[in-house]
């Protein structure tokens, strides 16, 4: 079998490679860590912790999370599981770039941070001969043929966290349901944020009694908090009148900057931030006059700013009067409104939030969300920006929400605590 995949996966690399190596080329990341990912060179994973009780070697965890959204939503996870009563020692998994960034900044050195590998057999098993966990949680849906093949093998537990199976994966995975149902039998629990992707895991090929709804750990990571420290600076140090009313449009595609833009009512700030570098510069160049935050200069005479950094965003939206999330108003499917919300903001969506439709139902259904389509944005807009009083009804139920949701976080650890303890792990 493993044979079989490896070819598969050759085949396909090789009759796609001018598509992937041209974007990527054009995204920068053709200097990406290429010994890692194919499993050349091998993680550096410390000793086996001591338990405090000292008579056992600690459970070694490895928590895979593919990018930044996975990495940021795993952060209090990785904590309880290192914490009183598992004490487990954590390592951290992560596949792009950009998400191996966030992760050492995000954990620095309370967790080991390591590079996740294509899923050739060599790869992997190279991999997991390095790591040697006890226990694998994968955030939201990423399994693999290997991957899953090979814990199997060695006896090693596999559970899907966080667990989110679109509408339109789910409808592509049925096609060749046949292939990839062996993948998902593998799995030892699917904790799922609702009913509805429980649903659709179960007719991927999980047994009923392994799937749980748990909810999102994204509500955890939600912090409800009025001051973020660094927001004033960042302010200061682009050039942002505290004084003059700042919308923040976050995670932006291509394309939404401009419509924004052109929503944003005169004597308003606009602060965009791209959810992907490759984008930095055409947003910038989408934005005449604006103001780049790497560039370290201060004033934009036209109001706009393009915040071009990794790890800032939290920063920005502590700054915002009114926050307007990208990729909701054009061909993707939606981002994290969360965050924002928990700052205390109020955040407008366009008609795509298709990967967080629970969540925005929620918010939505508590009039904790504004949502409206591209050619309304300028209204609701400026409606938003007359209302003080009703930007606070807004903000304060969505914050209503939050608390009410919090919790998977550690719904998932207990997950965690049972599978080991069934398994006899060591």
């Amino acid at each position: 079998m493993a044979i079989v995949v490896d070819i598969a996966f050759l085949l396909f690399a090789t009759v796609t490679m001018p598509f992937w190596l041209v974007s990527m080329w054009k995204r920068g990341k053709l200097r990406t860590d290429w010994s890692a990912r194919l499993g050349w060179r091998l993680p550096q994973v410390p000793e086996r912790d001591v338990t405090k009780a000292g008579a056992q070697p600690a459970h070694r965890i490895l928590l895979h999370a593919v990018s930044v959204g996975e990495v940021n939503a795993a952060r209090i996870l990785a904590d309880m599981l290192a914490a009183e009563p598992m004490n487990a020692q954590v390592i951290i998994s992560v596949t792009t770039d950009t998400g191996i960034e966030r992760a050492r900044k995000v954990f620095g050195s309370r967790h080991t941070v390591v590079r996740y590998p294509f899923d050739f057999s060599w790869s992997v098993r190279r991999f997991l001969g390095a790591v040697k966990p006890d226990l694998v949680l994968l955030m939201e849906l990423e399994i693999w043929p290997n991957f899953t093949r090979l814990c199997a093998n060695r006896s090693i537990p596999i559970a899907v966290i966080n667990g989110r199976l679109s509408a339109r994966s789910f409808t592509r995975s049925l096609r060749v349901r046949w292939i990839l149902s062996p993948m998902f039998r593998r799995l030892s629990r699917v904790a799922a944020q609702d009913q509805a992707y429980a649903d659709r895991f179960e007719a991927m090929g999980v047994a009923r009694n392994r799937i749980a709804v748990t909810g999102t750990m994204k509500w955890d990571t939600a912090e409800i908090a009025d001051h973020v420290d660094g927001a004033e600076e960042l302010a200061q140090e682009m050039g942002i009148d505290r004084s003059i009313p700042l919308i923040v449009a976050g995670s932006t595609a291509l394309g939404e900057e401009t419509l924004i833009s052109a929503a944003c009512p005169e004597g308003v700030q606009l602060l965009c931030a791209p959810r992907k570098p490759e984008w930095f510069d055409q947003t910038y160049r989408a934005l005449p006059g604006s103001v780049r935050r790497s560039e370290k200069r201060a004033g934009s005479a036209s109001g706009r700013f393009v915040l071009d950094t990794i790890g800032e965003l939290r920063k920005a939206y502590a700054l915002a009067d009114l926050v307007v999330l990208g990729r909701t108003f054009g061909n993707l499917h939606g981002s994290d409104m969360m965050e924002p919300a928990g700052l205390g903001k109020v955040v407008i969506v366009g008609p795509r939030v298709d990967d967080f439709q629970s969540t925005a139902d929620s918010l939505i259904k508590s009039g904790g969300l504004v949502q409206t389509s591209a050619e309304n944005l300028r209204l609701t807009i400026a409606e938003l920006i007359a209302d003080p009083k009703r930007r606070e009804q807004i903000a304060s139920s969505a914050r209503d929400v939050i608390r009410k949701e919090q919790g998977a976080s550690a719904r998932h650890a207990k997950i965690a605590q049972e599978l080991l303890q069934n398994h006899g792990a060591k």
